[in-house]
């Protein structure tokens, strides 16, 4: 069985995520299409705001930082978010489109980490140079690439990120934020899942 992982490396729950995924995929006997897309496509395609975590009360917000930092703590990972957080990821994503396969896997980790954990600046190009070749990113094929994968995760009700998608029984089956993977886990091994 294969599932979807839809993720923007701009996203420090994607980033998470993207950390234990893998281990997730291998228990259930699964396999994974890593999906990069433009979250900020999503959000226009939705008619939501492009910073929704702008519009955060204070609250939520810091809420929200405790349960990134209580997750990474747990998970063992480093996560720092940079200091323009959140920044621009469309020529990151597009570079995610440049390669496929195990590839594209070992580019998402090295970019997470380069934007988490080393707090580099993978909106300048001369940056994402040192991950790929970003001669290609003006490629209409690669444009392209990225913006069908955006309409897909909108097609299948993605709304943030991370989103995974399961089939069961011809339906597809939705679930988001990395709080929420021991559904689809769940999902994989068959539980049937409740609509």
């Amino acid at each position: 069985m294969t599932f979807q992982f839809y993720y923007d490396v701009v996203c420090p729950f994607a980033y998470l995520a993207s950390t234990q995924v893998e281990a997730l995929a291998a228990r259930a006997g699964a396999e994974i299409e890593w999906v990069p897309i433009l979250l900020g496509g999503v959000f226009r395609a939705i008619g939501g705001s492009d910073s929704p975590a702008a519009a955060m009360a204070p609250a939520r917000a810091r809420a929200s930082l405790a349960d990134m930092q209580r997750y990474a703590a747990i998970y063992g990972v480093e996560l720092q978010l940079h200091p323009r957080h959140p920044l621009r990821t469309v020529e990151a994503m597009r570079l995610l489109h440049t390669v496929d396969g195990a590839a594209r896997i070992a580019l998402t980790h090295r970019l997470f980490a380069a934007h988490f954990v080393d707090n580099r600046d993978i909106s300048d190009r001369a940056v994402l140079a040192d991950y790929g070749d970003v001669a290609r990113l003006e490629e209409p094929a690669v444009k392209d690439a990225l913006r069908a994968a955006t309409d897909r995760a909108v097609a299948d009700g993605v709304f943030g990120v991370p989103a995974f998608v399961v089939e069961q029984g011809g339906r597809r089956f939705l679930f988001w934020g990395q709080d929420r993977m021991h559904f689809v886990e769940r999902a994989l091994g068959g539980w049937q899942v409740p609509t």
